[in-house]
């Protein structure tokens, strides 16, 4: 191994990257996002070993060990791409949009709009999909109701954010618990802790905001909500028991059952319902209301592996485009954008980690904590969010975060969904409030307002205020047992072998 890094050449690596990752996304648009720049900058973290007598060997090392502890998140992600192609293709997450939507009311039109965009992003684990459909459409009906357009954007990413977290389906609830090394179940019940009661007072905070606007002189305008369920009823055969398929994984979450046959099962179940909708389990052949899977390719596998296109009619509004896109998915193949982020930054983790790097920084950062678990999640939850104002990415929000304090958290006993409900409660929840992180801008974009719906996103501003309480008193803050902070320090040894070995080879 080399000699300790020196502070100001860490910090260094970390503003290079920063550099890089502000070009890639936010000038040199067409650079490949920060799929390259994490790349470059791990090359540079590289050098600056090598300069301190850190030899490639030991380094790769660490980028196999950075990898090889986010392999069970990458194969969930292919698994739940899976999914998303079985559900979409078997008419469930459009079942599922066309119940939620038909329960919204007038008289509490933010509650109901923070409801149904709950529903929907838990349904497809995407909060982009479900602002710039489900969002678009709410945007209009909140303005012919008299609602402030960024009152209603309020209510809206609240509801998609809080989806983006709670769902399986989320390539960020998935991610926060590898980087942890907690598992996918257990972070998401771990959350319902925090996230939980902010989502409710958001909705009472909705109730009563929109309880203030009933009295309004004009007649609510719901022509765009009936545009869009005849559009899926018109498209999909929507059914009850198309919701089959998510009550077992709502089922599965609850029994404890392992994270991958669990999703398994959810997109075997999926299956049955694609002659429903006009789909050939077997490859003969798709119906005219339907696009099929990559090239004309139709069947189970093109579906699962490519998924499935929705056709709008010719001249449709800009809604029911918006909303084709929602009811349209790449299936695992378009699950590789993040699985191919995280293996990039994977490469720059795997170097500054196992060259101290930082650690380095991490220590620094520490000694703000004052070695109180409290202050160490106030720690943690500020790098998030710092993170994603310089970075302007949520996953390098919820993985450099999370590699710098995990083993602050080790060391403290606690368990490690601690630490990833952490991640999330500040990573991704605060991920849209910069213009310029690719969450903020996406955001805008779909919902055409400023940074004045942030006030009413309540529960984006909320639940890291739940989470800094709950680490300051101890509340669902969970302890490992002995056995298990001893399995811990036994892996760590376990893996500086490894690392050695590889540097003597």
């Amino acid at each position: 191994m080399g000699r300790k890094i020196p502070m100001w050449q860490c910090i260094l690596v970390m503003v290079v990257m920063i550099v890089l990752i502000f070009w890639n996304v936010m000038i040199d648009t067409d650079a490949g996002e920060a799929h390259v720049a994490l790349v470059l900058a791990g090359a540079f973290a590289a050098i600056i070993a090598m300069l301190n007598g850190w030899k490639w060997n030991y380094m790769e090392a660490g980028i196999l060990a950075a990898i090889n502890r986010t392999m069970q998140a990458i194969l969930i992600l292919a698994v739940v791409g899976l999914m998303l192609g079985s559900w979409m293709a078997g008419g469930v997450v459009p079942s599922m949009m066309y119940f939620g939507i038909k329960v919204i009311s007038p008289s509490i039109f933010l509650a109901t709009a923070c409801l149904l965009c709950s529903i929907v992003s838990l349904a497809t684990g995407s909060s982009w999909s479900t602002a710039g459909s489900m969002g678009v459409a709410l945007i209009g009906v909140g303005t012919a109701l008299g609602f402030p357009p960024v009152m209603t954007a309020g209510a809206v990413v609240s509801g998609a954010y809080f989806g983006d977290k709670m769902s399986p389906l989320s390539d960020t609830t998935n991610l926060a618990p590898a980087v942890a090394g907690a598992t996918l179940f257990d972070h998401i019940k771990h959350m319902v802790f925090t996230t939980g009661p902010a989502w409710v007072i958001a909705m009472v905070v909705y109730l009563v905001m929109g309880f203030m606007h009933t009295g309004s002189t004009a007649g609510p305008d719901m022509s765009t909500i009936d545009e869009i369920l005849g559009f899926i009823s018109d498209s999909y055969n929507v059914s009850l028991v198309c919701l089959i398929p998510p009550l077992f994984v709502i089922a599965a979450v609850a029994l404890k059952l392992p994270a991958l046959p669990a999703l398994v099962g959810g997109v075997v179940l999926g299956l049955p319902f694609f002659p429903m909708q006009g789909r050939s389990i077997i490859g003969n052949g798709a119906d005219s209301i339907f696009n099929s899977g990559a090239e004309g390719v139709t069947g189970a596998g093109a579906y699962l592996n490519y998924g499935v296109t929705t056709d709008v009619p010719e001249g449709a509004s800009s809604v029911l485009n918006e909303l084709a896109g929602l009811l349209s998915n790449e299936g695992m193949q378009g699950m590789m954008w993040t699985i191919s982020l995280i293996l990039c930054a994977m490469v720059f983790g795997g170097i500054v980690d196992s060259t101290g790097i930082m650690a380095t920084i991490a220590a620094a950062m520490l000694k703000l904590a004052r070695g109180t678990r409290g202050g160490l999640v106030l720690m943690t939850e500020l790098m998030c969010l710092i993170v994603n104002a310089l970075c302007c990415d949520q996953y390098l929000a919820i993985i450099l975060p999370g590699r710098m304090f995990k083993e602050a958290f080790e060391d403290r006993r606690l368990q490690p969904k601690n630490l990833s409900r952490c991640l999330e409660d500040s990573g991704t929840i605060t991920s849209n409030f910069f213009p310029w992180n690719t969450c903020g801008a996406t955001m805008r974009s779909f919902l055409q307002v400023g940074s004045g719906y942030i006030p009413f996103a309540v529960l984006n501003w909320i639940n890291p205020l739940i989470s800094i309480l709950y680490g300051f008193t101890g509340i669902t803050m969970s302890e490992m047992t002995e056995e298990e902070y001893q399995k811990i320090l036994e892996e760590r040894e376990r893996e500086k072998e490894e690392a050695l070995k590889a540097l003597e080879a």
